[in-house]
């Protein structure tokens, strides 16, 4: 008789350079998503329309594999509400990521959302979860550090050169963000913990486009679901919904056999790779100063997660 043991049924790691490898390139697609979305906005691409459509299509993708996993798509009682605050937090997540996209450089925006283990920490604690450590106080330290040179204020003072009038609400944008991902993050660990992923998804990316549609309806954005003015922006639209479905969907089927807890900090590689696509794509430039920032940062977000894991 074969055995149907849990133990037997889970799938082998793959071997960890080749895991490596694929979360690499999986933060590679998500950059390149943020890239094409900025190359829609620029080309007057509505908001809530992008969303819309990338919403659109990873439900597509969700469902799909929801059903070849044969996981049922029902949520267990007491969790229906936490559910909707999950899609509510990730709508807000991804309405405000796109709007600092569009008025900041792209690397920028995604160093800045990135800070959400800082806000996870903050609110864990607020919620009855542990005190951050002395060690992970010292760690947001150094990662403030860095933000303050990624945002080139020591440059500012010394100069008194301003922000472009574009800057203030995209670094706002990008902070809220964080703050509505770290949320999400928070309800997912701890009150969804037992729902599957693709399951869990596949209702997130409903309320998301629920939402968008209802938003654009309504007329809430203005020029929200305005189309492309060009062939390009049609392309970033495409590309960007493309990229972030499949990115997602490969994430979710080959989880399993990446190692997740050893090999998760290299999706950090997301913001180095938007600073590598937005330079040859978009021709957007950090200075030294920035690039330093930036590191700084990199290097606190992954210390901190390595700590956690550690803990």
């Amino acid at each position: 008789m074969v055995s149907t043991s849990p133990a037997a049924a889970k799938p082998a790691p793959l071997p960890n350079a080749i895991a490596v490898t694929l979360l690499l390139f999986m933060a590679t697609l998500f950059a390149s998503n943020h890239i094409a979305a900025r190359i829609a906005f620029d080309n007057n691409t509505g908001l809530l329309l992008a969303i819309l459509l990338r919403s659109a299509v990873a439900l597509v993708f969700m469902v799909s594999l929801t059903l070849w996993q044969r996981n049922p798509l029902r949520i267990p009682r007491g969790r229906r509400r936490w559910q909707l605050l999950l899609g509510l937090f990730i709508a807000g997540q991804s309405l405000c990521l796109y709007s600092a996209i569009a008025n900041i450089p792209v690397a920028m925006a995604l160093l800045l959302v990135n800070t959400w283990p800082i806000f996870f920490a903050l609110i864990t604690w607020a919620l009855g979860g542990s005190r951050p450590s002395g060690r992970m106080t010292i760690l947001m330290a150094i990662i403030l550090v860095g933000l303050v040179l990624v945002l080139d204020i020591p440059r500012q003072l010394s100069t008194g050169d301003a922000w472009e009038p574009q800057w203030l609400p995209g670094i706002l944008f990008a902070l809220i963000a964080g703050i509505f991902f770290a949320s999400a993050v928070w309800i997912t660990e701890n009150r969804l913990a037992g729902m599957a992923g693709s399951v869990r998804s596949t209702y997130t990316m409903a309320i998301v486009l629920l939402l968008m549609a209802l938003g654009g309806s309504l007329d809430l954005v203005p020029g929200g679901l305005q189309l492309p003015a060009n062939p390009m922006g049609w392309l970033g639209l495409a590309l960007l919904a493309l990229f972030y479905g499949l990115a997602s969907t490969v994430l979710f089927v080959l989880m399993p056999r990446l190692n997740m807890a050893q090999n998760a900090p290299a999706m950090n590689f997301e913001p180095v790779a938007s600073l590598l696509l937005g330079y040859v794509v978009l021709a957007q430039v950090l200075t030294p100063m920035q690039l330093t920032g930036g590191a700084i940062v990199l290097g606190g977000i992954l210390w901190m997660g390595l700590s956690n894991r550690a803990r």
